[in-house]
């Protein structure tokens, strides 16, 4: 079974916030004053980008990426102070949010305190030099998790910013012993067992070509032995493939449900279709209407709901990590109030604890909740259709997004180009 936490993720919404891209401030302060809005949304978690100092040597950039990391026990002086996080982490407490961060403790930066205190702690080139097993990573070394003393020192590290924050993702999680990992949950579990663990796993293409090299790296199941909750990058691939050509949307729906089948049955995936790593889901979509349709799909499907800040502005520029590149928060382009409203559904216990169903994958995604006396069936319109067949009996119905009236007339409703969400009694169910 998958390790988790005694809170229900499932029903949890995570915020994604770098805090030099995130406001005017590009600082703590700078969250602290955008608070107030992100938990008017509903949002449950706030989840912080890497904040301690970035490396000079080889650095990508002006800024440098906040992923080559010098110092562990630090924060970057242009963030703030040790005080400012725990200012933030109040101020999160008091709205009742929770505060995640980034650990990234597979490398370090080529400079960083590590490089020149333990030196053998790292992988090396022939002659000696610093060396990582991704070549594109050029900023960064990497790590050699064969030897126990890199083990303590960052079990230290975790439950070192355990005492300060309620969560961590940890990045490529996949690339460190999974063995380690474990022993690294039960040693902050002493200190908050109710910690969130988010994997940053892998695509599958990129397991593959890390163990060819000759390296290990765990796959999603193995993860879950763990970690509360895995990235979806198991099945992000074939949703960019559904996105570039729509023949193949039906692959891209099988493959969220096939997660009911392969994984622990208390498994969670963060539905997450952008990211600071990815392009900006409004990128990638035909327009507007198809922006609305994906967003409400992928607060839907079954898992963890994430957002990047500036998603809910429908933002489509990908900021970069490596420069200073503020968010833009067009408030004509405001979709607050309707993530709102999506955020409502996905707490609702028929979401949190219901059987999750694919009902119709053909041009169409429709996917289906039954709980107790509850069932709620999803439609949305991906390709512009005309109709479809629904297993409902015929009748009136309410959308829980438009609180428009929908027929079902001849087991078949007409379809517009929004999103459709009806909320009935199990007994309408046909």
């Amino acid at each position: 079974m998958a390790k988790q936490t005694d809170i229900n993720l499932l029903g949890q919404i995570i915020y994604q916030v770098f805090p030099r891209q995130h406001s005017k401030k590009q600082n703590f302060l700078g969250v602290i004053d955008d608070l107030d809005r992100i938990k008017d949304m509903g949002v449950d978690i706030i989840y912080l980008l890497p904040f301690h100092p970035i490396g000079e040597k080889d650095r990508k950039g002006a800024k440098g990426s906040p992923y080559s990391i010098v110092d562990f026990y630090q924060i970057h002086s242009e963030l703030g102070t040790l005080d400012d996080l725990k200012c933030l982490v109040k101020e999160a407490h008091k709205r009742d949010m929770k505060v995640m961060m980034d650990i990234v403790i597979n490398h370090t930066s080529r400079d960083s305190v590590l490089t020149k205190e333990h030196p053998e702690w790292f992988y090396k080139k022939a002659d000696g030099s610093f060396a990582n097993r991704v070549g594109d990573w050029s900023d960064i070394t990497d790590l050699n998790y064969d030897l126990k003393e890199v083990w303590d020192y960052f079990i230290d590290v975790l439950r070192y910013w355990a005492a300060y924050v309620d969560g961590y993702r940890c990045d490529v999680a996949p690339l460190l012993p999974i063995d380690f990992w474990i022993e690294a949950r039960k040693a902050v579990d002493h200190i908050k067992p109710n910690h969130i663990w988010l994997t940053e796993s892998v695509h599958p293409g990129f397991i593959k070509y890390i163990r060819d090299l000759g390296y290990d790296c765990s796959s999603d199941s193995q993860m879950y032995q763990a970690f509360d909750i895995c990235y979806d990058y198991d099945i992000f691939d074939f949703m960019d493939d559904y996105l570039k050509d729509s023949s193949k949307l039906s692959r891209w729906l099988e493959e969220i449900y096939r997660q009911e089948m392969i994984y622990p049955k208390n498994y969670i995936k963060l539905r997450s279709f952008e990211n600071h790593d990815q392009q900006r889901l409004r990128s990638k979509v035909k327009d507007h209407d198809h922006f609305i349709q994906m967003l409400s799909l992928m607060f839907f499907i079954k898992g963890t709901a994430f957002i990047y800040a500036g998603m809910e502005y429908e933002n489509d520029h990908l900021p970069n990590l490596f420069e200073d590149d503020l968010i833009e928060w067009k408030l004509e382009k405001s979709l607050e109030s309707f993530v709102k409203k999506l955020i409502s559904m996905k707490k609702s216990p028929v979401f949190t604890h219901g059987n999750f169903n694919l009902v119709n994958k053909e041009e169409i995604a429709v996917f289906s909740y039954d709980y107790k006396k509850e069932y709620v069936l999803g439609i949305f319109n991906l390709e512009d259709k005309k109709e479809i067949k629904v297993p409902l009996n015929d009748g009136i119905y309410e959308d829980f997004l438009s609180l428009e009236k929908i027929k079902v007339k001849h087991g078949k409703i007409k379809l517009e180009s929004k999103p459709i969400i009806i909320i009935t009694d199990k007994g309408q169910k046909r």
